[in-house]
């Protein structure tokens, strides 16, 4: 089999063009660019089979990035399995929200004290972690399988955190943040988005319901875990950042603020503790 052939293979099942590429590359080894320049080379019998029963799998809807191991994020490269969600670029946008509050204070010699719940992969904490070194970052999840690849990622990446198992603020208990980031389960049970997102874990993707859940859980239990002055950002969908906001509000906090995604979406909203 040619490299050529593959990639028709995987364009006869309905895998997108870039995808089958990345795939064919990851396979072989190789980079994008090697395999669009190498149509002609012929496949190693050792490879084929692998390579051909992931493009079923590609073909069946599992993601790339479980099939490669692997996802960019925040200029990260993460380790991802079915334990976890795959990072989105629009998460980004929480994470440079973070790094805005945190980055002049810690420039200034604040001790500043991160936490990430439902920290999945670690996406959140590490790009955190990398982009403001000063930082002391606690992550939680539930899941003890998530929490072993976000083991993993910062091992391999060299960024300290403090990883503890539990639900929401109970790893937390007694203990006070100057910034506390999640991006929980948001979308509402039911949601035709769901179908497309059958492979990732869906206790991470939906509370159930209509979604707000755990965002009603954080935003009510923030204040008690802030500093005077600390912030609590959340990820959420396009159609949430009222009753987000309102949450937040009526958990007391004050400067509440949506910042948009990507395509111009309503995507995160927080707000600070009174104080300094």
């Amino acid at each position: 089999m040619l490299v050529a052939q593959a990639l028709a293979q995987a364009r006869e099942r309905g895998v997108p063009r870039l995808d089958a590429q990345l795939l064919v590359a990851h396979h072989l080894g190789r980079s994008r660019s090697w395999v669009l320049a190498h149509g002609d080379d012929e496949i190693a019998p050792d490879r084929r089979a692998a390579l051909l029963a992931d493009i079923d799998r590609l073909a069946q809807g599992v993601p790339l990035a479980y099939l490669r191991g692997e996802r960019e994020f925040h200029g990260l490269t993460l380790e991802v399995s079915p334990a976890v969600l795959i990072p989105r670029p629009d998460t980004e946008i929480l994470v440079d929200w973070a790094l805005q509050i945190l980055q002049p204070k810690t420039a200034a010699g604040e001790a500043m004290r991160v936490a990430d719940l439902g920290t999945g992969s670690g996406a959140i904490a590490l790009a955190v972690r990398r982009g403001c070194p000063g930082a002391e970052v606690v992550a939680t999840d539930l899941s003890v399988a998530a929490l072993d690849v976000a083991r993993r990622n910062a091992s391999r990446l060299g960024l300290a955190i403090d990883f503890r198992t539990g639900s929401w603020w109970q790893p937390l208990a007694g203990e006070r943040f100057d910034l506390l980031l999640s991006n929980p389960p948001y979308i509402a049970e039911g949601d035709r988005h769901l179908a497309a997102l059958l492979h990732e874990p869906q206790a991470a993707l939906t509370p159930g319901g209509d979604g707000l859940s755990a965002l009603r859980t954080l935003a009510h239990g923030g204040p008690a875990h802030l500093t005077e002055g600390g912030w609590l950002l959340l990820e959420h969908g396009h159609d949430q950042a009222q009753a987000v906001a309102d949450a937040l509000t009526a958990a007391g906090l004050v400067a509440v603020e949506t910042r948009v995604d990507l395509a111009g979406l309503p995507r995160c909203t927080g707000g600070r503790r009174a104080g300094r």
